[in-house]
Order: C-alpha cells, then structure tokens, then sequence
C-alpha cells in the first residue's frame, strides 16, 4: 500500500517502502528539513528506492508533468507545496539520510531550460488573470521590465524567481546532480526513465501558461546571458551533448 511521507514541518513522519511494509522515519528537526534555500523554494521531492533515484525539481522545466506521472512509483514522496529543493540540500541532507537508513545510495536527476526560456515561462504564468490581485502579478510589466526586475538586487515579488544553477549547484559552482537533461530534448529523459523503471513513462501537459507577448530586446538579452553566463553556458554544454549530462560523475572524475 503507497503512502505518503510529506509531513516535515516537525519532521519526517512515514515513507512507504517499495516491498509494501511502512517504515518510521527517524525524527529530523525542522529547522535542518523545513527551512528555504537560498533560491527560496522550500525543500521537498520524489525518492524512488527501488531504481535509487531522486527527483530534484526546478520550476518550469515541465515539473509538474513530471511529478504527476512518476508519484505512483514514489514511495517517499512529499507534499506538493514543497517539492522544490536544492540540490545541494539533497546532496548534503536527503542522500546520507536515505543512504543510512534504507542502505540505498540515490542517485539524482534533473531537467534544465533554456535560461532565457525558462524566465519566458515565469513571466507567463505570473501574467495570469486569476492573480491579477496579488503581489506576484506581473501583467503590468512588459517582458523587458520584468528581466530588468528579476535581475535586480532587490526583486519585487513577482519577480522573485531564483535562479536553474542555483538550484543545481554547491560550494564552487559544482553542479552536483547526477543525470542532467535538457528540456528542449525531453526524449532522453523519456530514454533514461524507461530504462530505469521498465516501462515507458506517459507524460501529460500540465501548467501550461497562457499567452503573452514576451518579446526580449537585444540589449536586455545581452545583460540577461553577461548575468547569469554560467546557466547559460551549462545549457549550451548540454546541447552540446545531445541533451544529457552526469555532471557529479564528471565533477569526480576532474
């Protein structure tokens, strides 16, 4: 029976094994759990023991897709509001911990966007009339100005957006998941899962943005890739490489 272990405000509370057995999770404080990353995302994924695989999910990078099609075969799984955390938090925090308790070494995966693409896709979907009240808002902002937001020291609300390489990286820069997958070669992601658990994996579009015109000048692309030059240029690397990376695999062989 599948069950969740979403409930870390206090602590771990319950993970499901694979076999169908629950198991107790040891007690975590919540301030090393629960806390934000420096991205502002709290702290949170799907943990798949049997094919020792963790999802580290960045924001519009088609997580949603992902999540709803690989949560049946999670059997650690947290809740929603809090499935996005660094991948430097699993590296330190969640690996050793699953490590010590099941004796299964994880390895992680993640999808990265186009950077210019991937802030396209935020500026759409805080465009969005149901939040045309909220702070987050952005429909007021034409896509230059909300570029010139995000990239501000200090971002208003809606453009607080944290960073794809933030959200992958440690101390040094070093991207520390395992498999990398470009967004815009989904298919090797479809490989690599098939492989992993089996089967095919079905995924469906989820939270997909409304249309806006989002149109970058020149000039602001220039600034956006001199800004954030280390996303742009592990993208261009993945590319490079039809798609797919093991950056932590490299990272250990340098």
């Amino acid at each position: 029976m599948h069950r969740t272990g979403a409930h870390i405000r206090q602590h771990f509370h319950k993970a499901t094994m694979h076999s169908g057995r629950a198991a107790t999770i040891t007690k975590i404080s919540a301030h090393k759990l629960a806390c934000r990353s420096r991205t502002g995302y709290s702290m949170g994924m799907l943990i798949f023991t049997p094919q020792a695989l963790a999802f580290v999910a960045l924001p519009k990078t088609g997580t949603t897709a992902i999540e709803k099609a690989l949560r049946p075969h999670a059997d650690i799984v947290f809740r929603k509001s809090q499935k996005h955390t660094s991948a430097q938090r699993f590296h330190r925090r969640i690996r050793p911990f699953v490590r010590s308790t099941f004796g299964v070494a994880l390895e992680s995966f993640a999808v990265l966007r186009d950077p210019e693409d991937q802030i396209r896709s935020w500026y759409k979907y805080r465009c969005r009339d149901d939040i045309r009240d909220k702070p987050e808002f952005a429909g007021h902002l034409s896509f230059d100005a909300y570029v010139e937001a995000v990239l501000s020291e200090d971002p208003p609300p809606c453009a607080q957006i944290g960073s794809q390489y933030r959200m992958l990286s440690g101390r040094g820069g070093r991207i520390l998941v395992d498999h990398l997958f470009a967004y815009e070669r989904w298919d090797q992601l479809e490989t690599f899962l098939a492989d992993r658990f089996g089967h095919r994996i079905i995924f469906e579009p989820h939270n997909v943005s409304p249309f806006a015109k989002a149109e970058l000048s020149p000039s602001l692309q220039r600034k956006l890739r001199a800004a954030r030059r280390a996303e742009f240029d592990l993208h261009a690397r993945l590319m490079d490489t039809d798609g797919k990376l093991q950056p932590r695999l490299q990272n250990m062989a340098d």
